[in-house]
Parts: structure tokens; C-alpha cells; sequence
């Protein structure tokens, strides 16, 4: 199921208040989420697909990342948010470099964009922006994230200031201004992860 609200206009300024959430259980098994748009940063292929899971918290369908890639987004189409919230459930099941699993925001291309992500071999929570197709830390904290385990990832940003929270804990507040403008929002895996997502959302300020 899809839900959709969009409210007026707040001023003469192109922007709406919207909000979304998705569970990709309307979408057809076996093939990308229709309305996103799917690509790597770097090197490697992406495979993103809805598939049926029984641990969805939203059953029956997940959205899932394999094959390995240096950077995998799949980003909502049609949608730039400036500020707002943006949330998804994710699984780590595999991966031998790597179990993560990341949202994106302000996304204007596969060299642009902010990243907030959890890595399970890690066990710490991350934000990065990236810039001309190259990842830059911005900062990182130790946190708990276990493998083959739902999370609750969610970021909050408002012009410079960005907060991430995991599992309903803040581990992130810091301002950055490397991107300034709206973008698309999504999620993001990198390296050989194989990741499960569901329950995307987000609200806040779209530009038409």
C-alpha cells in the first residue's frame, strides 16, 4: 500500500508540505518499485527488487538490494524535498565487507547527495555527504546494530542542521552546508551488503 498527501501551497514559494509512506506491497515481485529511480555511485551493478519476506514488518513485500556495488541508491522519482523527515525499516543479511543500510536526501544526482547509514559489521551509525561521485565523512558514532535484525533508521533536516536517530535513539546532531538545495530522497547500501527495506517515508517540504 502507497499513501500520498499533499497540502497547499504555504506562500507564493514553489513548495508544498507532502508526505508519503510506502510498503511496496502493491508493487509487482521481481522487478524495481515503479516511481523510483534505481543506480550506483561507482563501481559495480545494482539489483534492487521487491520480493516477498516473512519477517516484513509490513506484510508480504520488502524492497531488496544485492549484488555488489561500490555505492546502491534507489531514490523516490518525482519528489524534491528541501527539509523534512525521512524514515525506512531495514534488515542487514549478508555481506562480507559490508552490512548497511542508508537513507539518502537532498539526492540531485549519483555524484550529489547527503547519506546517513548503519552498518551491522561496523556497529556504528554514519553521515556522509557525497560530492562529485566521492563519499565525505562527516561524522560517525559507535551504536548497536545487529545483523538479520529490523532497524528503524530516520533523519530530520532543516537548512544546515541534520539529525539521525536509530531505533528511536539520536546518535547524530550536527549542521553541515555542503548541500544546500532540495532534492530526491531514498535509501542506500553499499559494497557487497544484501539488504531488505520497507516502510519508507518521508514528510516534509517538496518543491514542484
Amino acid at each position: 500500500m502507497k499513501t500520498y498527501l499533499v497540502a497547499a501551497s504555504l506562500s507564493a514559494c514553489a513548495f508544498n508540505t507532502a508526505a508519503e509512506t510506502f510498503n511496496f506491497d502493491a508493487e509487482a515481485a521481481g522487478q524495481p518499485p515503479t516511481s523510483w529511480t534505481c543506480g550506483v555511485t561507482g563501481k559495480g551493478s545494482q539489483r534492487w527488487s521487491v520480493e516477498p519476506d516473512a519477517s516484513a514488518p509490513s506484510l508480504p513485500n520488502v524492497l531488496k538490494h544485492e549484488d555488489p556495488a561500490t555505492y546502491a541508491w534507489c531514490v523516490r522519482s518525482g519528489i524534491s524535498a528541501l527539509d523534512g523527515t525521512v524514515k525506512v525499516k531495514f534488515k542487514p543479511i549478508a555481506g562480507k565487507e559490508d552490512q548497511a543500510g542508508g537513507l539518502v536526501w537532498r539526492w540531485k544526482n549519483s555524484g550529489t547527495y547527503y547519506i546517513a547509514r548503519a552498518n551491522a559489521l561496523e556497529g556504528n551509525v554514519s553521515l556522509y555527504y557525497m560530492q562529485n561521485g566521492t563519499r565525505k565523512t562527516i561524522k560517525y558514532v559507535n551504536a548497536p546494530v545487529d545483523p538479520n535484525s529490523w532497524h528503524t533508521l530516520e533523519v530530520t533536516y532543516k537548512g544546515k542542521s541534520i539529525q539521525v536517530s536509530l531505533n528511536g535513539k539520536t546518535y547524530i546532531e550536527t549542521s553541515d552546508s555542503h548541500i544546500p538545495d532540495a532534492g530526491r530522497v531514498g535509501v542506500w547500501t553499499k559494497a557487497d551488503s544484501v539488504t531488505l527495506f520497507d516502510d519508507f517515508a518521508y514528510d516534509g517540504l517538496a518543491k514542484q
